[in-house]
């Protein structure tokens, strides 16, 4: 595939593809002998993860450890602990989130059996 399919297939730029590769997020892509990206499916593979972690929040700097631990033997335990913080860090923001909503629905609420009232009052009184 080329670096266009891959970027509409995972909605993703071709510029930030180019980055991935670049600081190693994602293996060095396949090339045809004219140097152009021929992407096969372990380089989409790896896009896919990439960037399902990205969309979850996951930092850079935490897939950059990631990947370059894959690499390396005997290294399942701390790329399972960079997932295990990074998941826990998420939840929290969906804590804060879930807080948020809950605090914004009251203000929503209570708004309501405020203004109404009020309203009604002020059709009266024009009547």
């Amino acid at each position: 595939m080329t670096i266009k399919e891959v970027s509409e297939k995972y909605n993703i730029s071709a510029d930030t593809i180019r980055y991935y590769e670049r600081i190693g997020l994602i293996p060095p892509v396949p090339r045809k002998p004219n140097g152009i990206r021929d992407f096969d499916q372990e380089s989409c593979n790896w896009i896919e993860f990439v960037r399902c972690l990205r969309d979850a929040g996951v930092q850079i700097e935490a897939l950059i450890d990631y990947v370059h631990l894959f690499y390396q033997e005997g290294t399942a335990e701390a790329r399972k602990a960079i997932l295990v913080e990074q998941r826990d860090r998420l939840q929290k923001q969906i804590d804060t989130m879930n807080l948020v909503i809950e605090r914004l629905n009251k203000k929503v609420n209570r708004y309501e059996e405020i203004i109404i009232p009020a309203e009604k009052k002020l059709l009266h009184i024009n009547k």
